[in-house]
C-alpha cells in the first residue's frame, strides 16, 4: 500500500512540474556574460528578491497598461486618432470631416466636449482634462460613425 502510494505521489509530482507551462503572447529573453532572463506578459507576481546589485519580480512586469481601441460603427468611414495615448492635444484626421462632430465622454459616461471637425486635422486642446479614460465619439447628423478608446496621461 505504502509502496502504491509513494509511485501515485511521485507520478503526479513529476505530472504537476511537467504541467508547468506559458503560453504568452508578450515577452523575451535577454543574456549577457553575467546572466540572463526570461519573461513574459501576464504572468501573476509570484516574488521578489533583492541583493546588493540590484531587485528582481517575477512575474507580470507590465507597469502601465493601456487598453486601447476602436468600435467601428461605419467600416467605410475612415478616421484616425493620435497621438494616443496623449498629454495635451489630440489630433482626429479624416478626409471626411464635413456634417461630423466629435463627443467626448470621462470613463462614467458624462459628456466632457463636442463640436465639429473643422479641418481633414482637428486638434483637440485636453491640457485640462484629469488623466484618465476617455471614449471619443465620430457622428454625423445620420449616425455613429467610429469611437476611440484614449487615455490621457498627466
Amino acid at each position: 500500500m505504502e509502496k502504491t502510494a509513494l509511485v501515485l505521489f511521485s507520478l503526479f509530482t513529476t505530472i504537476s512540474v511537467a504541467a508547468q507551462e506559458i503560453v504568452a503572447t508578450q515577452g523575451d529573453s535577454y543574456s549577457n556574460a553575467s546572466g540572463s532572463i526570461d519573461f513574459t506578459i501576464g504572468e501573476v507576481i509570484t516574488a521578489t528578491e533583492t541583493n546588493d546589485v540590484g531587485v528582481i519580480t517575477q512575474g507580470f512586469h507590465q507597469t502601465n497598461l493601456n487598453v486601447l481601441g476602436v468600435d467601428d460603427h461605419f467600416p467605410s468611414y475612415e478616421a484616425i486618432i493620435f497621438p494616443n495615448p496623449t498629454e495635451d492635444i489630440l489630433n482626429i484626421r479624416t478626409s471626411t470631416f464635413e456634417d461630423v462632430t466629435y463627443t467626448l465622454y470621462d470613463t462614467q459616461g458624462k459628456l466632457v466636449m463636442q463640436n465639429k471637425l473643422l479641418a481633414e486635422q482637428t486638434p483637440i486642446q485636453l491640457v485640462h482634462l484629469a488623466a484618465g479614460g476617455y471614449s471619443l465619439v465620430l457622428n454625423n447628423s445620420a449616425q455613429k460613425l467610429k469611437t476611440f478608446r484614449l487615455i490621457k496621461t498627466h
